[in-house]
């Protein structure tokens, strides 16, 4: 079935320049995935508002029911497109990539911000082993993990183009939202089990996409970023056992993470940052681990890998 974005852009952009390759926005192109609410809407909204001339895609699973996207497009009409995508479905993945390289031909920055926590009578977080499901486990994986993978794969070849084109960047930036929970070495309280994992594994993949990137000498870089605990429906129900000062509203939070983002450099790629820009966890090479200690590092040895966190 032919996609049907809502509120079609026109290509009015006198400053597009065209080149045998792409064309390229002043400005950029950005898309976010997971824009309907919460963070993803809170992205959508300050990239408009923050660059007067870049265009912004933003994607959910049922736009017409996005009240918040909707007032947005009504605002910034001619640099907003909606359209719908699944990350549980990937021809929704394969058509809103077919959209933007027919309207735009490249993309700069991806933002894959969807994510579950928990479902009334779907899914709950484990408290206990005893209380963990297949079925939970499986569900997170494919929203968590697998989805924004997807996306990854299916706009690739528009972030090659891309890259920084049109932007104060030299690269293309993927940010894959994460949590601290997904790292196994800050993992002191157990529980979760189903999230824990998923964004364990959101972490590997990405990490693992970020060393072809680099290998091929692609203009990308893939970043994961933990935004705190944010104000919104995900985090609502756990929110009594937050200490104070530690709830963030969604507009700081997301000031921060775009300053990481618009910051991004090469040698960023594959790292995993929180919202006050401190590497949560990277891997170091245990031949070379005597000569990175200091007295604000944790070393936790394992086997053949050492899992270096920033204090």
């Amino acid at each position: 079935m032919a996609m049907r974005p809502l509120g079609l852009i026109r290509l009015i952009n006198p400053r597009a320049s065209f080149s045998s390759s792409a064309v390229k926005w002043e400005g950029g192109v950005s898309m976010v995935q997971g824009a309907s609410r919460g963070i993803g809407l809170e992205f959508v909204k300050q990239l408009l508002e923050k660059n007067e001339k870049g265009h912004i895609i933003a994607t959910c699973r049922s736009p017409n029911a996005a009240t918040g996207l909707a007032e947005l497009k009504n605002k910034f009409a001619e640099r907003l497109s909606i359209l719908p995508l699944d990350v549980t479905v990937e021809s929704t993945i394969e058509e809103s990539a077919k959209f933007i390289q027919e309207r735009y031909g490249s993309l700069n920055l991806l933002i894959n911000a969807s994510g579950i926590l928990s479902i009334s009578d779907v899914l709950q977080p484990e408290t206990t082993l005893s209380k963990v499901q297949k079925s939970s486990l499986l569900y997170a994986y494919e929203v968590n993990a697998v989805g924004p993978i997807l996306v990854i794969k299916h706009m690739w070849p528009l972030l090659k183009i891309g890259g920084g084109s049109g932007t104060e960047r030299d690269v293309a930036v993927v940010a894959n939202l994460s949590a601290r929970v997904g790292s196994i070495g800050d993992n002191r309280l157990g529980g979760w089990h189903s999230y824990r994992s998923s964004k364990t594994a959101l972490n590997q993949l990405t990490k693992t996409i970020s060393v072809e990137f680099a290998r091929r000498k692609d203009p990308i870089v893939c970043i994961l970023l933990h935004p705190g605990t944010v104000d919104t429906d995900l985090s609502r129900p756990f929110q009594r056992n937050v200490p104070e000062g530690k709830l963030f509203a969604k507009e700081f939070s997301v000031q921060r993470l775009l300053s990481i983002i618009n910051s991004a450099k090469s040698h960023d790629n594959g790292k995993f940052y929180a919202w006050d820009e401190l590497d949560i966890i990277t891997f170091v090479d245990i031949t070379h681990a005597s000569t990175e200690l200091d007295n604000t590092t944790t070393v936790i040895v394992c086997r053949y890998m050492v899992y270096h966190l920033t204090a």
